[in-house]
């Protein structure tokens, strides 16, 4: 059972409909109030909420739910054609990975709340998790705000240098992409303004030498732009691993 603390925050796993409750109302300020795509019971949710572990990190002063994830765990010899992911991209790649496999989603942090520490706790939670299951691959879908690709030319750029193996290069499923790697060009850009402009999960990703997609999966509904993204443990820099699991520990 997950349960770790770090000064003033503590994450766990939820155990309670009150708890779910929690995660999905501070999902629904974090991915759409903020943006005015408000719905009326103020939570986000969908049926993969019921499969999923949901990890809560609390401020513990307060009892403040200050960030969540959702975790799908799927065995070595398990398709992902049941994960999240797949509803809009085809992993039938992936399935030949070795290893257990873990999709992260609805990675969120609350609006009103900027402590570093609390980013740090959530990876770290990741992290024991992980070693505890002894995952191969973690993986997801990381979105930019808006599904108009043209101000997002500077971030997908810089993706074309972090593109998935090509063994394990997912292909289109959604019905509306933008084939980034194929339609963009060759040309210069600034990295500070490019990483800045990646999503902060994304970011994550890369510092872990994660991969991403070939194609942007454009979500009309949403008004989001997503990759899928995932990082094989084994390569995760080494300093980088040990900095996760001092936290973890």
């Amino acid at each position: 059972m997950l349960a770790l603390t770090r000064g003033r925050y503590t994450a766990r796993l939820a155990e309670t409909r009150q708890d779910l409750a929690a995660a999905q109302a501070l999902r629904h300020r974090s991915f759409l109030a903020r943006r005015g795509l408000v719905q009326s019971d103020g939570r986000d949710c969908d049926d993969f909420d019921a499969i999923c572990r949901h990890v809560l990190v609390e401020d513990q002063p307060s009892g403040a739910l200050v960030c969540c994830y959702r975790l799908l765990g799927f065995r070595a010899d398990e398709s992902l054609s049941a994960s999240y992911a797949a509803q809009v991209y085809d992993l039938r790649a992936l399935d030949g990975f070795a290893g257990a496999k873990l999709e992260l989603g609805r990675f969120c942090l609350d609006p009103a709340w900027h402590d570093p520490d609390i980013l740090r706790l959530a990876w770290g939670a990741m992290a024991q998790i992980v070693d505890a299951e002894q995952i191969g691959l973690l993986f997801g879908c990381s979105s930019f705000e808006g599904a108009d690709w043209r101000p997002h030319t500077t971030a997908l750029t810089l993706l074309r240098g972090h593109l998935a193996p090509a063994q394990w290069m997912p292909t289109p499923k959604a019905a509306e992409i933008y084939a980034f790697a194929q339609s963009l060009r060759d040309e210069a850009f600034d990295l500070r303004a490019a990483l800045q402009a990646l999503p902060p999960l994304l970011r994550t990703y890369l510092a872990m030498a994660g991969w991403v997609s070939d194609h942007a999966v454009i979500n009309r509904a949403l008004d989001t732009l997503h990759v899928f993204t995932a990082v094989e443990i084994a390569k995760i820099p080494l300093a980088r691993a040990r900095a996760l699991r001092a936290i973890s520990e």
